[in-house]
Formats: structure tokens, sequence, C-alpha cells
């Protein structure tokens, strides 16, 4: 495949001379820029040296601790993981757990920040706020009666 790809090297710089867009002297130069180019494109392609080395196995379990949370794309420090920063690396919560073989339950948050939302959360109770929680449904009204158990609509 290195003869097809120094092929297709020397049909592209000549290419671009014959354009204009080089000159023959810099043809040593873009001939091995081009070669190496596609010689990169193409590890890449069939999961070579390189993509190896992107996609190493990673233990997810030390990038959380408790101050912080390391993202681990690019190494950048957190409070959060939010899905600003992980759009930035074409990436959703689903995808990056997925990714780096993190639970779904897993938190992409700080445990000192998961635990101080845990007992915000514990102390507002929202579930109890819920129309459908058991105790905030109103109990059945039921019809005033007066002695004699007959209504006032009776009296006449």
């Amino acid at each position: 495949m290195s003869e097809s790809l120094l092929t297709m090297a020397k049909d592209l710089a000549l290419a671009q001379i014959t354009a204009g867009h080089a000159t023959p002297d810099s043809l040593t130069e873009l001939l091995n820029s081009t070669y190496e180019t596609l010689q990169h494109l193409q590890e890449r392609e069939q999961g070579g040296p390189a993509a190896a080395a992107r996609t190493a196995p990673v233990d997810w379990k030390k990038s959380i601790t408790k101050h912080a949370v390391m993202c681990l794309e690019c190494g950048a420090h957190f409070k959060q993981l939010s899905l600003r920063h992980l759009r930035l690396h074409d990436l959703d919560g689903r995808s990056y757990r997925r990714k780096y073989g993190i639970p779904p339950a897993q938190p992409l948050a700080a445990r000192e920040t998961t635990a101080r939302r845990r007992q915000i959360v514990q102390r507002i109770r929202p579930w109890e706020q819920s129309p459908t929680y058991p105790k905030a449904k109103p109990k059945a009204t039921s019809k005033k009666k007066t002695r004699g158990g007959q209504g006032r609509a009776a009296d006449g």
C-alpha cells in the first residue's frame, strides 16, 4: 500500500505544480509533507498506532476525584462535565459514558459536588411537590349536614 501512497503523493504534488500553486523548487518538501499526511490518514483509517494510542483503555474512576472531574478527551478539570463542554468534542453524556465505559448512573461531576446536590435535594424534597405524590392530593370534601341528617334545602 505504501507504493500507492507514494504514487498518490507524486500525483498531488505534480497537480499543485501544474496548477501554479507550488514551484518545482519546493517539490521535495511538498512530496514529503503530502506523503506523511497520506500515511497518517491511512493509519487512522486502518486503526493503526495513532488510533490505538488515542483509544487506549482509560480508568475513568481516577478521573473523578473529590473536588474535580477530568475530561478524558482533553484533560481539562471541572466541577462537572457539562453538555456544553462535551459538545466541543462532538459528544453528549451518553456517548461519553459509552466511549469510556462509565456506568449510566455515574454522575459526571466531582464527588463533593454530587454530595452537595444530594443534600439540597433531601432538604427541599421536590418529589413532595409533585401532583402525583400521594400526600399532595387534596382530600375529598364532604357535604355539610345539619342536625337531623338533612341539608338546609329540606326546610320548608
